[in-house]
């Protein structure tokens, strides 16, 4: 009779233990504890939009555009010019090198 017993008393906890993940599975079964679910079509309210403080202090696009149309009639001419500087001062330090060379050759 006791082998009985001790037999039974095994074979519940094994159903217990191998029907449930965990003891804590078997406590909300056995409490009768209902899930927390979400609730999916729930529209959670947000802060509205502010304006940052210097909003007003910011140039417009207008003025912007004025700016780079200036800008950008002044940097074609420049580019020009220093072409032809560039040019100059290429071939002025072409001789002055061939010059210091020849010097130096004449030196020794």
């Amino acid at each position: 009779m006791f082998k009985k017993k001790t037999i039974f008393l095994m074979l519940l906890i094994f159903l217990v233990t191998s029907c449930a993940d965990s003891w804590s599975n078997v406590k909300r079964g056995l409490t009768g504890a209902k899930q927390k679910s979400t609730d999916e079509f729930l529209v959670q309210k947000k802060d509205p939009l502010i304006l940052p403080p210097d909003f007003d202090s910011l140039p417009s696009p207008s003025d912007r555009e004025e700016a780079i149309e200036e800008m950008s009639g002044f940097s074609i001419e420049k580019t020009l010019k220093q072409e032809s500087e560039t040019e100059i001062t290429a071939s002025s330090t072409e001789s002055s090198a061939e010059d210091s060379i020849l010097k130096q050759i004449r030196k020794k």
